[in-house]
């Protein structure tokens, strides 16, 4: 069970909601590294990760966001996350990852600041 990840895609006109579920290392992440990479491709440039159901994240895993990070900056794109944990948003704080990245308390807040 700890292994088990999953991620639910909801594509709107103007953005696309990417919500994780699951232990956050080199697995999910770069399921999440592909689904991301593909919706920008179809010219999705607002994306919401949406953490809720992700306890867990490791280095990889935060190196991977900022992948998706960067590849949203070369296509004038945006990024916001919610659902994070206390420590989640402590740590993309500490990490200067909410200088590039909008974090919010829910799905609602951060389509609502794109």
């Amino acid at each position: 069970m700890a292994n088990k990840f999953d991620i639910q895609i909801r594509a709107e006109k103007q953005y696309a909601i990417l919500e994780t579920a699951g232990y956050l290392n080199d697995a999910l992440g770069e399921r999440l590294s592909k689904e991301a990479q593909e919706l920008i491709e179809k010219g999705y440039t607002q994306l919401v990760i949406n953490l809720d159901k992700t306890a867990l994240i490791n280095s990889i895993g935060i190196s991977i966001l900022i992948e998706i990070i960067e590849a949203l900056e070369q296509h004038d794109g945006t990024l916001n996350f919610c659902g994070l944990s206390a420590t989640q948003e402590r740590t993309f704080r500490m990490m200067a990852i909410a200088k590039y990245a909008g974090i919010f308390p829910d799905e609602k807040t951060a389509i609502a600041n794109f």
